[in-house]
């Protein structure tokens, strides 16, 4: 399986570096109110206004940090840590802050844009800069909108895309385990309510522009907050025939069409995120488990589908090489 080198992380913190400063185009997730609200994108966003979309910019931010910190010799480190100096300061964290403030905002990039906000931070806190003390007012409200949203959530967001809920409380929960205990507990408690008594998953996936598997980030999240044993238990019942490679939706690579349309490449992100999920539930599982050679092989497939096509087309580009390196972790 392919492994994460110094020529894999160089590669990706070239072309992350090359997009996160990238004013335009840029999607903007604005409700205007008024005419005073139609200004550039850096008017609101100081620090992500890059990469396409917001949430985009947060994790490649995300990504050459880790990358900086994984691999501090590469060329690319001094760059890095010279546009955090630039960028990940408290008078722009601010503006990004008062952001969360105006009216409707109140959905803002939830819960996608929260949770890789809540990585980033916990990121930055693995270095020695003065970064991740800058952005803790920013990962604080976030942390703060997830104890206020998620007991009112009924309903669990069985989604491939943004409103993923499981993969959002996977990102969270790392963050909150060693800061917010009452998140965690949280987190633990609405996620055994919602998917405590799944059984025998469909795995009625991928739609034509999902870039998360439903079933697996589910399968994930229970596996970070039960035991091993429960966690075994639980996925013995969730996916019974997943030795036998079935449901053979979640083992076979999605196909894709086309790269250059930004809905259709989400599928690129679907095959590095299942590799990403494949491998963790493995872990979890123990090699011992029958499913485990199944599911190593089948991140395989999926990586090798997908990993030489982390660049070369913007829509693409812009996002991928976050996933990719979830994957080859």
């Amino acid at each position: 399986m392919t492994i994460l080198t110094a020529a894999i992380a160089s590669q990706f913190a070239r072309a992350t570096l090359g997009h996160i400063g990238k004013p335009y185009p840029y999607k903007m997730d604005l409700v205007l109110n008024g005419p005073e609200d139609a200004r550039i994108p850096a008017a609101f966003h100081p620090i992500f206004h890059g990469s396409f979309d917001w949430h985009s910019c947060v994790h490649g931010w995300w990504q050459i940090m880790r990358l900086a910190r994984l691999f501090p010799d590469m060329a690319e480190a001094a760059d890095i840590y010279a546009r955090a100096d630039e960028m990940l300061v408290p008078e722009k964290v601010a503006v990004e802050r008062a952001f969360l403030d105006r009216p409707m905002s109140a959905a803002f990039e939830r819960p996608y844009g929260w949770a890789w906000l809540l990585a980033l931070h916990a990121e930055l806190e693995r270095h020695e800069g003065p970064w991740a003390a800058a952005l803790e007012p920013l990962a604080l409200a976030f942390a703060d909108r997830f104890h206020s949203f998620l007991p009112k959530l009924t309903y669990p967001l069985r989604v491939g895309t943004h409103y993923n809920i499981s993969f959002a409380l996977v990102l969270a929960g790392d963050w909150a385990e060693s800061r917010d205990p009452a998140l965690t507990a949280l987190i633990a408690q609405k996620a055994k309510g919602w998917f405590a008594q799944d059984r025998d998953c469909q795995a009625w996936e991928p739609g034509g522009d999902e870039f998360l598997s439903s079933a697996l980030t589910e399968a994930l999240l229970m596996s970070r907050i039960l035991s091993k044993a429960e966690f075994t238990a639980w996925f013995d019942g969730f996916l019974p025939a997943a030795a036998q490679g079935r449901p053979a939706s979640l083992f076979t690579p999605a196909i894709v069409s086309d790269r250059s349309d930004g809905k259709i490449a989400h599928l690129d992100g679907l095959n590095l995120s299942r590799a990403w999920c494949w491998r963790a539930i493995a872990a979890a599982l123990g090699a011992e488990h029958p499913v485990s050679q199944p599911a190593e092989q089948t991140a395989r497939f999926h990586l090798d589908a997908s990993l030489p096509h982390v660049t070369g087309d913007y829509m693409g580009e812009h996002w991928l090489a976050t996933f990719a390196l979830l994957a080859l972790e």
